[in-house]
Order: C-alpha cells, then structure tokens, then sequence
C-alpha cells in the first residue's frame, strides 16, 4: 500500500481509497479528495510537513497525517 505522503514532487497519483473514520474522513472527502480523483503533487516542505497538491483544479496543503490516510496507485 503506497500513501500519498510517499510519493514524489512531480508525481500525478490516483486515489484508491481513504483511510480514517469519522470526521477525519469526512474532512479529507470536503476537501475534494475521493476515491478515483487524480492528485498532483506539487511541494513538499522541507521537513516534510505539509504537502501541497493540486486536485480538482486548485492548490491544497495537507499535513503528514492526513497525506498517509490517502491510498494511491
């Protein structure tokens, strides 16, 4: 399983599944990050947190621990 904290800057993934439960989950999926959407990764902060992508057409910055409850191929 390859999460989209692991992958690279550069990098066009697709999303498999979401991870987490609740509110967490819901918050990932308001953000426009479903199941089958295509991110590209853009930045990654020099410690790694957060990571900035572009989904759905505009810019979003993710923190480390949201980045591995996304599942991609």
């Amino acid at each position: 399983m390859k999460t989209l904290r692991e992958a690279n800057i550069g990098d066009t993934v697709k999303v498999v599944k979401l991870h987490g439960e609740g509110a967490v989950k819901r918050r990932i999926m308001d953000m426009g990050i479903t199941r089958g959407v295509e991110v590209y990764v853009r930045k990654v902060a020099p410690l790694g947190d957060p990571v900035e992508v572009n989904v759905r057409g505009y810019e979003l910055s993710l923190r480390k621990a949201d980045a591995e409850m996304i599942e991609i191929e």
